[in-house]
């Protein structure tokens, strides 16, 4: 409807705008009817036309606006007005001088001030959290509030910001307190989402894209930190340091960095693992429904899935792919990639079971 009304406001102004230049047309060269019609309508059209694409302009320029303003810290922003206000003063008193001279002292106080005021604004911007740190009241809230909350803070790594399913976890609030992410991973997944390979590059954008939404998200408490540790290189190390440091546990997906926080005495909250705690629990003896969708690597076997993904293999179960069956439980292991589950059919062992029993039957009747 917003558009429809655009449009018809256009239309009203370019035939404004037609029959306005049709008369002026008439009034310095004395054009007759047929060219005056003519003319309205060329006028209109281009104006038609010419609205349009600038209206395009526009809402797109107010999209890349508000995308810039939801993506952009409140430090940066209020420093680089500040900035910019400061600039335009230095820009106005220095270029007063110039506009006592004549000829080129105009042009020169115009890029004075636009030079002083963008190098404000830009200072501003850049040296942000500097400022900010220097301002009396000192700002910085997520410190403060990392201070205060030290026995539930949780540091999370760059695995697990890629992974995805830490926003599902916070959803589900079981995770307690603060969520803390140092400026090095995020430095570190703009460095992933810069990769020449396409699968680097997808994973670090979804991981930024993954902290702005969990940002936003009024369930979610999360802090980033501009907390480094100068004397370590490697991100992992870094994050071992600043555990140690703030007395915070730390989420990840990474196996290596897990087995060096537990080493350090760090408390780790992996992923994965709780995935596989809260997976269904079956026994020998019980029923389930399974889709077969491939063959299992011994001849005969098929394999199917839970909702969980845990692996079904099912014996027998080759001829019965794209069917759902009725399976029981034979036995249950636990690997290092997860459970897995054997079956088998249940419709071979009730077909086993009727057997047997017509066997009895038909010895009893022989045998009186």
């Amino acid at each position: 409807m917003k558009n429809r009304f655009i449009s018809w406001q256009l239309i009203l102004a370019g035939i404004l705008a037609g029959l306005w230049g049709s008369q002026s047309f008439k009034m310095c060269w004395g054009l007759g009817v047929a060219w005056q019609i003519g003319t309205a309508v060329l006028i209109c059209m281009l104006f038609y036309s010419l609205g349009k694409l600038v209206l395009g302009l526009l809402s797109k320029g107010i999209i890349i606006l508000n995308r810039w303003l939801d993506n952009i810290s409140i430090e940066v922003l209020l420093c680089g007005s500040a900035g910019l206000i400061v600039g335009a003063l230095v820009g106005l008193l220095s270029s007063y001088p110039l506009s006592v001279m004549r000829g080129a002292g105009n042009y020169l106080t115009i890029i004075t001030f636009v030079l002083c005021g963008y190098l404000g604004m830009k200072i501003g911007s850049r040296r942000a959290a500097d400022v900010w740190r220097m301002l009396p009241s000192r700002l910085t809230e997520p410190d403060h509030a990392v201070e205060r909350n030290d026995g539930f803070n949780k540091i999370l790594d760059t695995s697990a910001i890629i992974d995805g399913r830490i926003y599902d976890v916070c959803q589900s609030r079981f995770l307690e307190g603060t969520l803390i992410v140092p400026v090095f991973v995020i430095e570190e997944l703009q460095h992933i989402a810069d990769s020449s390979d396409n699968l680097r590059r997808s994973k670090g954008r979804r991981g930024l894209d993954l902290l702005s939404k969990m940002q936003k998200d009024p369930v979610i408490n999360i802090r980033i930190i501009d907390n480094d540790i100068g004397t370590e290189k490697e991100v992992d190390m870094k994050l071992v340091r600043l555990c140690k440091k703030l007395q915070a546990s730390i989420i990840t997906n990474d196996y290596n960095l897990n087995k060096v926080a537990e080493l350090h005495g760090i408390k780790v909250l992996n992923i994965n693992e709780l995935t596989n705690a809260v997976k269904v629990v079956v026994y020998p003896g019980e029923t389930m429904y399974i889709n077969i969708l491939k063959e299992g690597k011994e001849p005969g076997q098929g394999v199917g899935y839970l909702e969980d993904g845990t692996m079904v293999v099912v014996e027998g179960g080759q001829l019965e792919i794209g069917n759902n069956l009725e399976v029981i439980v034979t036995s249950v292991f636990q690997t290092a990639a997860g459970r897995m589950i054997f079956s088998r059919k249940i419709r071979e062992e009730r077909t086993t079971r009727s057997n047997l029993a017509e066997e009895a039957m038909q010895e009893v009747n022989m045998y009186g």
